[in-house]
This record gives structure tokens, C-alpha cells and sequence, in this order.
């Protein structure tokens, strides 16, 4: 069950690091491809902005890691959960980035 959990807060961390920024004008609801595909046209953001790989990068880790069986839960689990822990870490970064820039201007 921690799994599943560690999983849901990631995604929870995900959608609070990029809707707490208050850069965009609709907020990001879920990590599917569909919705980040939805959010970045919707704030106009380019399909190959660093926040949008990074976005769709940390859902295809996240779908990998739902979809390993119990047998499975091994080291393969760990490397890519430390893999999400720093796909977080960059978002945050990237975020933080664009925000300083828009203050800039």
C-alpha cells in the first residue's frame, strides 16, 4: 500500500509545484498525457517546454511504476522511484525558473 501511496503523493506534489506557481491561468488536474497535452495548449505553453517534457517524462514513470506486480517491487522500484523523487526536483526547479523570469521582464 505505501507504494500506491508514494505514488498518489508524487502526483500530488506534481500538481502542487506547477498550480501553486500561479504562472498559468488554467490549472494542470491530472498527470494523464491527455491532460498535460490539454493544460499547455490551454496556457499556450509549447509542446516541447521544459515543464511539459518534464510533466510527461514523471507521468510515463509514474504509469511504469502502477503497473509493476508485487513480485516485481525491487530494486527496478527503487531506482525509479528516485528517478520521480528527481523528476520532482527538476520540476520544481523549472517552475521556480519561469517565475523568476517572468518577474524579470
Amino acid at each position: 500500500m505505501s507504494e500506491f501511496n508514494n505514488r498518489i503523493s508524487a502526483q500530488r506534489d506534481a500538481l502542487r509545484i506547477v498550480n501553486g506557481s500561479e504562472l498559468f491561468v488554467e490549472s494542470l488536474l491530472s498527470l494523464t498525457e491527455k491532460a498535460i497535452d490539454r493544460w499547455s495548449r490551454n496556457n499556450k505553453i509549447d509542446a516541447h517546454d521544459t515543464i511539459v517534457t518534464l510533466l510527461k517524462s514523471m507521468s510515463g514513470t509514474l504509469f511504469f511504476l502502477a503497473n509493476k506486480s508485487q513480485e516485481q517491487v525491487t530494486e527496478d522500484y527503487k531506482v525509479l522511484s528516485s528517478k520521480v523523487a528527481a523528476q520532482l526536483s527538476n520540476l520544481e526547479l523549472e517552475v521556480a525558473n519561469k517565475k523568476m523570469q517572468r518577474t524579470s521582464r
